[in-house]
Parts: C-alpha cells; sequence; structure tokens
C-alpha cells in the first residue's frame, strides 16, 4: 500500500478537486477512508518499536541512585521504567506491554493497591522479600516467577538486609485500550494476611486440585512459580527431548486448571540453550521481552547483534527475525501479549525466513 497512507486505487491528480468535499464532511465529523487505508490495513506488521537492550550493569546504578531520591512512601512503586526507544514518553516496552525494574530497600514496604491491568513480577536480585497477593504472602528468589492477577489486592515488602530488585510486566496498555481500567487503594500499607504462606502451593502445585474448586479467575491459581523447579524442568526435559531449532528447550508457564497459558493476557515461556546452540532465524506477531537468568549469548535482531549477560533485559519486536546464540549453557525468561493474539486469532509466526 501507498506509504502516505492512501489507497493503491487513488487518483492523486482527482484529488485536488475533492479537497472542498473533504472540509464539509469533516464538519460534520466525516473523514475518506481512501485517504488512510494504507496505514489501517497494512500488508505486514508495522510497529513504531525497535530492537533494544537494557544492561544490568547499567541499569542498576540508576535504580540504587533512585533510592535516595525518592521514598517508597512517595512513590508508591519506585519503578524505572524500560522504555522502547522507538516510544519514549509512553511506558512501553512493546507496543501493548510495560515493563520497569522496581526496587524496594530493607524493611520498605511497597503499599497494598488493586488494579484491573494484570502483573507478572520476575525477580532479578535479593532475597527475603515477598509478593502478598488476595491475603497470601509469597517469598520471592531469583528466577522465580510471579503474577499478580487482574483486581486482587497485593503489596511487597522486604523483610531482608539487601536490596530487592524485580522486573515487572503489565498489561496496562491492553486495559486502557480497551477503556476498561480501574484502581483502588488500600487504606492501610499491607492488606491482611489471611491464609497461610504456601496454601496456593498445596492447593494447586502437586497436579492435584481441591474437589469442589471453582475458579474464581482466568488467571492461574498458582502465584510464584519457584525458580528451582522451573531449571529441573528444563535439565530434566533436555536429557531426551530434541532441541526445537527455533527455540532450543522452551517450556511455558501454564495454568493447572486447563493446561492453557498462566495468565490470560500475558504469555510467559522460560528456555534453556545449550552453549554453541543457535536458533533458526524466528519472528511472530507479537513483540517479546527477554530477559537473561544466567548464561551469556547474543541475539540478533533484524541483523541488529546485542550481547547479552545475567539480568539483561532485551526486546524483539513484532515480525521482526531473531535468532539466539549461547556462548554458554544459558537461560531465558520471556513473555509477551501471543495469548490475547490467539484469542483474537491473528497471531502469526514465521520459522526460518525461506
Amino acid at each position: 500500500m501507498a506509504d502516505d497512507g492512501f489507497a493503491h486505487t487513488v487518483n492523486r491528480e482527482a484529488e485536488k478537486g475533492r479537497v472542498e468535499f473533504y472540509g464539509r464532511a469533516g464538519t460534520k465529523n466525516l473523514a475518506p477512508l481512501w485517504r488512510v487505508l494504507g496505514n489501517l490495513v497494512l500488508e505486514a506488521p508495522k510497529s513504531p518499536c525497535v530492537p533494544a537492550l537494557w544492561k544490568w550493569s547499567e541499569v542498576r546504578p540508576y535504580l540504587m541512585e533512585a533510592c535516595n531520591i525518592i521514598t517508597a512512601d512517595e512513590a508508591e512503586r519506585r519503578v524505572l521504567v524500560l522504555e522502547n526507544p522507538g516510544m519514549r514518553g509512553e511506558s512501553r516496552i512493546t507496543r501493548s506491554l510495560f515493563a520497569g525494574m522496581q526496587i524496594i530497600l530493607p524493611g520498605e514496604i511497597a503499599p497494598a493497591h488493586r488494579h484491573v491491568a494484570s502483573a507478572l513480577r520476575f525477580i532479578i536480585e535479593g532475597k527475603n522479600a515477598y509478593t502478598a497477593v488476595s491475603g497470601e504472602r509469597t517469598m520471592m528468589s531469583p528466577g522465580d516467577f510471579v503474577i499478580t492477577p487482574s483486581w486482587t489486592w497485593h503489596d511487597h515488602g522486604n523483610l531482608s538486609d539487601q536490596p530487592m530488585v524485580w522486573l515487572d510486566g503489565l498489561d496496562m496498555h491492553l486495559v486502557n485500550l480497551m477503556d476498561a481500567g480501574f484502581r483502588e487503594g488500600w487504606p492501610d500499607k499491607t492488606h491482611p494476611v489471611t491464609r497461610p504462606e504456601g496454601a496456593a502451593e498445596a492447593e494447586f502445585a502437586y497436579n492435584l486440585l481441591p474437589v469442589d474448586y471453582e475458579a474464581p479467575s482466568k488467571t492461574t491459581p498458582i502465584f510464584n512459580y519457584p525458580y528451582t523447579r522451573t531449571r529441573e524442568a528444563l535439565d530434566r526435559l533436555a536429557r531426551f527431548y530434541p532441541a526445537d531449532p527455533c527455540f532450543g528447550y522452551k517450556m511455558k508457564y501454564v495454568n493447572p486448571m486447563d493446561g492453557g497459558w498462566a495468565m490470560p493476557t500475558i504469555s510467559t515461556w522460560m528456555q534453556l540453550l545449550p552453549k554453541g546452540f543457535k536458533t533458526m532465524p524466528y519472528r511472530s506477531t507479537d513483540g517479546t521481552v527477554f530477559v537473561c537468568v544466567e548464561g551469556t549469548g547474543k541475539t540478533t535482531i533484524n541483523g541488529q547483534v546485542f550481547e547479552w549477560g545475567p539480568h539483561d533485559v532485551f526486546t524483539a519486536p513484532s515480525w521482526l527475525f531473531y535468532e539466539h546464540q549461547a556462548s554458554s549453557d544459558a537461560v531465558l525468561f520471556s513473555f509477551s501479549d501471543r495469548v490475547a493474539q490467539e484469542k483474537l486469532d491473528f497471531w502469526r509466526e514465521q520459522r526460518g525466513n525461506a
């Protein structure tokens, strides 16, 4: 389609005689589709997002400095947003998703609130800090994948003597696109604890469910997927399962209620890339955020090379080819809006660039 948005069939010379008509139509809040059709119905995805890398060695000093200039109480959530360079000022890492690094210091509490947007927490650094969701606390360790379902009360606290850092990922831009966003604060810093720690794990994490359980949400009832278990699962899979040419050994986090994605709007995975493994080129319509958990390697996105190591974050925008190459055994966590696209019946992928 034409780069300026006009439909292919529009006669540009004839357009000069239509200006007066367009002006009159505009007074009635009417506009000609044929002048913008090329920008609305695309021949292929055209995202303003660009490939980007956030090096942990460069991000962490800013997080520590932020602790010196604003308290957790004043900020409510002390987060540095990972802004996609192609969409500065919009708080987006991909077109549909938010990502930011949150830090809480020893003794601090990020106060309780709830919102329609669903959130994931991927733990980067620290231990003996907790997230509380709907009255149950879970202690967090590096590599853990923790979920805050939509419209659930949650707060965070650091009981250790070291800073705690995690990556936040939220679907707020999808929620706001639908004009469906609500938010509410709890009157106290913390929400009452009404369930013992480990209750959700006991109920749902052993391939068993309470016999009369009825799911109140489309989100998994497990809200902490510990890295120790995830890493063991990857290792066991790699002993017998053939490596996927595009992914190595990649597993998705699932909801034990139905075997589907763990979250209704955000897809999440963990993958193992053995030392020396190089993936085939791959692209899909879901812009994807990656976090290196361990190991080192590089990813080539649309011809641009990004070298990564532990705690680095990078993003591959929609419909750009990327390929990973591991220089040591490496583990990558990733998330995208694939599950939402699948439900809307327009997700697409291409394996290999032929």
